[in-house]
């Protein structure tokens, strides 16, 4: 009698799928060297400080101050549209308790700068303001608008009256919005600095020190004499000043506490 397997004993041995091989690399880009050249070719440096949980914003003013018409994309330029939003969300951090204003530059849209000067002098954290390069034309609001201001001993400011591009009709109406508009100025220079106002009229009008252009142009140690900026300094002097605002801006619970 034939006997038939059990079914049961039968063992089975399961075919195991074939791995599919994994596809070889061919030539990928290196990220780390891709890092390296970005960063070369953006900060012209290979390594980029890091400055973690900083409390000290650093706001730059460069090139020239664009207003409501949009400057040409070869001109280095500071927007107004940019900066405000930035002004606001410093106030609005708590992380941040104090703002480093950095300028160089060639002025601009004259309500633009006063704009901006006006968001940084109504902040209500300390400010500190440091020219390098050059602080010009509506630069020079700016430049007074912080708690303290700094300007390098090479630095200029170009103060000059208020000129206005385009077409001008010539009535009685035009010059009288050109007076005011300098007014405007004026009054915002001499309520954050020190300088008399018939000293820094005599320097807006002054004849033969530009060229071809009425004005005076103001270096380093001359800037601080006529009362226009507090000190003569550079980054370092800048900072410590900065830090010494901050402190003296704290409860004064919280200052004991820190000693």
């Amino acid at each position: 009698m034939n006997q038939q397997p059990d079914r049961n004993d039968a063992r089975v041995t399961p075919s195991t799928p074939a791995q599919p091989s994994k596809p070889q690399k061919q030539n990928q880009p290196n990220k780390d060297s891709d890092n390296l050249v970005n960063k070369i070719q953006q900060m012209g440096q290979t390594n980029i400080p890091q400055v973690e949980q900083s409390n000290i914003h650093c706001l730059t003013i460069i090139g020239q101050i664009e207003g409501h018409v949009q400057l040409p994309p070869n001109n280095k330029t500071t927007k107004y549209e940019h900066m405000i939003p930035q002004l606001v969300a410093i106030e609005q951090n708590p992380k941040i308790e104090g703002v480093l204003v950095i300028l160089n530059t060639v002025g601009g849209d004259v309500e633009a700068g006063l704009a901006i000067a006006e968001m940084i002098a109504s902040l209500s954290k300390p400010s500190v303001c440091l020219v390098l390069g050059g602080g010009h034309s509506i630069g020079v609001p700016i430049a007074v608008a912080g708690d303290y201001s700094f300007i390098a001993e090479t630095a200029t400011m170009t103060i000059h009256p208020v000129r206005l591009t385009g077409l001008v009709i010539g009535v009685p109406q035009s010059f009288e919005y050109m007076d005011r508009m300098q007014d405007r100025v004026i009054s915002f220079v001499l309520r954050h600095s020190n300088i008399e106002e018939e000293k820094f009229k005599d320097l807006m009008l002054s004849k033969g020190n530009l060229t071809r252009d009425i004005g005076t142009n103001v270096v380093g140690d001359d800037a601080v004499e006529y009362g226009l900026i507090n000190q003569v300094g550079g980054l370092g002097m800048a900072m410590k000043k900065l830090n010494e605002l901050i402190e003296s801006n704290k409860p004064k619970e919280e200052q004991d506490y820190v000693q």
